[in-house]
């Protein structure tokens, strides 16, 4: 069991819990290896996913592969390059099945309110993963009006693809996305497979590594590990999950924080990390008041 506490003065006044599990066993470390419960990959099965790109020859540049394997943070880094790849395919903003929502990233929501700008498709954390998809459908003449439902030939083949990187054989549940497309479930070992899965995939594995803030950008979890250590990818996930892949010592872990905390995730990931010799990764761990004054820690039980 996983847990992170925040102690503030002796006192514990939040408590975070999960499981994290290793792909393959390590000395001196006992994660939940037998912990079978399926979760929802949501995001993190955009790279998995985007191996269907390579396999079909996609025309997608590095930083547009990184794009579609990641969960942007709606920037006008990322909006530059989802609209090249739209040109590329001849089409515009309307074809997206993703929704509209605010930018992750904080900044860029303070300058469209400078600007006078409202939130568009492709601010939207997935509208790459949406792109990749239109990419797909247009070269095996697949409908773009209907390719997020679960029927559709793209979302078969995708559930397909994901099942046989992750060596799932069984049916376990699925659902509607955040983004409106079909996701599966499986437990965090076949997810960790799967990753494993994308060392047979170095297209991917560069294009994140290469373009790391295009993948992810302001305040993401995945951009700050991939920037901060040599030889990690990330990928985090909502509902409070994260996959790290040590791509030299073909090795993987995952956290699944249960009540979902995205700051209780990222403590735990750079814990991880620091503690199994991946990297050094320095947070501050301290609680202080608004004045700086340090009142407690958070403190991380593996």
């Amino acid at each position: 069991m996983l847990r992170i506490e925040y102690v503030r003065d002796g006192l514990t006044e939040e408590l975070h819990e999960g499981y994290w599990v290793l792909a393959k066993p390590l000395p001196g470390f006992n994660p939940d290896m037998e912990h079978n419960t399926p979760y929802y990959l949501r995001s993190c099965a955009k790279p998995l996913q985007a191996t269907l790109l390579v396999d079909n020859e996609i025309d997608f540049t590095a930083e547009e592969l990184a794009l579609c394997c990641g969960s942007h943070a709606g920037e006008d880094c990322h909006i530059k390059v989802a609209t090249k790849m739209l040109k590329k395919l001849k089409l515009n903003e309307s074809s997206l099945k993703c929704g509209v929502h605010a930018p992750l990233s904080r900044d860029m929501q303070n300058k469209m309110i400078v600007r006078g700008d409202v939130p568009t498709v492709l601010n939207n954390n997935c509208s790459g993963k949406h792109i990749g998809f239109l990419a797909l459908c247009k070269k095996n003449e697949w409908s773009l009006t209907d390719y997020n439902e679960p029927d559709h030939p793209l979302q078969v083949e995708v559930k397909k693809r994901i099942n046989e990187l992750c060596g799932v054989d069984k049916e376990y549940p699925m659902t509607t996305d955040g983004c409106g497309v079909p996701i599966v479930s499986m437990p965090l070992q076949n997810l960790l497979k799967g990753y494993l899965s994308l060392l047979d995939f170095p297209q991917i594995l560069n294009a994140i590594k290469c373009h790391s803030y295009i993948f992810g950008g302001e305040g993401r979890t995945d951009t700050e590990v991939i920037q901060k250590t040599d030889n990690l990818i990330a990928k985090v996930g909502a509902g409070g999950l994260c996959v790290v892949l040590n791509v030299h010592e073909c090795n993987a872990f995952a956290v699944k924080i249960n009540d979902a905390s995205t700051e209780a995730r990222r403590f735990a990931v750079f814990e991880i990390i620091n503690r199994l010799g991946w990297g050094e990764i320095k947070y501050d761990n301290r609680i202080k008041t608004i004045a700086g004054k340090v009142v407690g820690r958070v403190g991380i039980s593996l």
